[in-house]
């Protein structure tokens, strides 16, 4: 009896492993199809990408040709024109004196990258001098220097338009003799003389409009009686002796 039973079972057992095999294979080719659906989808996707981007070349290119045939048409036109003055030696020969030069054109460009470099290095500097040199300008300004210098175009003007060449001969031989007269005219002394002189005249002339100056004759008299005025008048004539002693004497003298 045990013996039927343990016959029995065995078909059981290897239908049962055959079955897993079977089922294990299926799992496998479902594996399978399912990594080759994506390699599908993927090759798919690619051939879609591949269309898209082959139709947006087939748009710009249809998009450009017009463009590039007007750009064509103009070139020819152009070349046309610039028949009379350029040909195509004239080009080739060009194209030879810079194959020639490329050395001297990098040194150009050498020496063009130095001054942008100086001029991006100087720019701070020139910066501030501007800045300053506008400062000092308005300052200058300010003062009255460039009024200074217009008004004194207008007086150089007037001398100009107010002398002959003749004259200004005259000037210059005598230019000496009239740089010495300013320089005795601008001593301290004659300054101070000149101030006292015209502080005086001014105060003279201030009393005799006012009445208070007696111009008669007692009344000269009365001032001859002050010593000041009695030194002022030896002064005056001793300087008016001397000048007269200086002048060139003529036949009547």
């Amino acid at each position: 009896m045990s013996t039927l039973v343990m016959d029995a079972d065995r078909p059981t057992t290897r239908t049962v492993d055959q079955l897993a095999e079977i089922s294990q294979k299926l799992d496998l080719m479902a594996q399978s199809i399912s990594v080759l659906g994506a390699q599908v989808n993927y090759l798919m996707e690619r051939a879609e990408a591949d269309r898209r981007r082959q139709q947006t070349w087939d748009d710009l290119l249809a998009d450009l040709t017009p463009v590039a045939n007007d750009i064509y048409r103009v070139a020819e036109t152009q070349l046309d024109e610039m028949q009379q003055f350029v040909t195509l030696d004239d080009i080739v020969e060009l194209a030879k004196r810079l194959a020639r030069n490329t050395r001297t054109l990098n040194q150009m460009l050498d020496t063009l990258e130095s001054a942008n470099d100086f001029m991006r290095d100087a720019a701070p500097l020139t910066k501030d001098m501007m800045t300053e040199a506008t400062a000092q300008l308005a300052e200058l300004e300010r003062k009255g220097y460039f009024g200074f210098a217009r008004q004194g175009m207008y007086v150089i003007d007037q001398v100009v338009t107010s002398f002959s060449e003749e004259d200004v001969k005259q000037l210059g031989d005598n230019v000496v003799l009239i740089l010495n007269t300013v320089k005795a005219l601008t001593q301290p002394q004659m300054m101070t003389l000149l101030n006292n002189l015209t502080q005086g005249f001014h105060e003279a002339e201030a009393e005799a409009q006012a009445g208070q100056l007696d111009i008669g004759v007692f009344g000269l008299l009365k001032q001859m009686r002050d010593p000041e005025v009695r030194r002022g008048l030896a002064i005056t004539l001793e300087t008016l002796r001397r000048v007269s002693a200086q002048a060139p004497k003529n036949g009547n003298q």
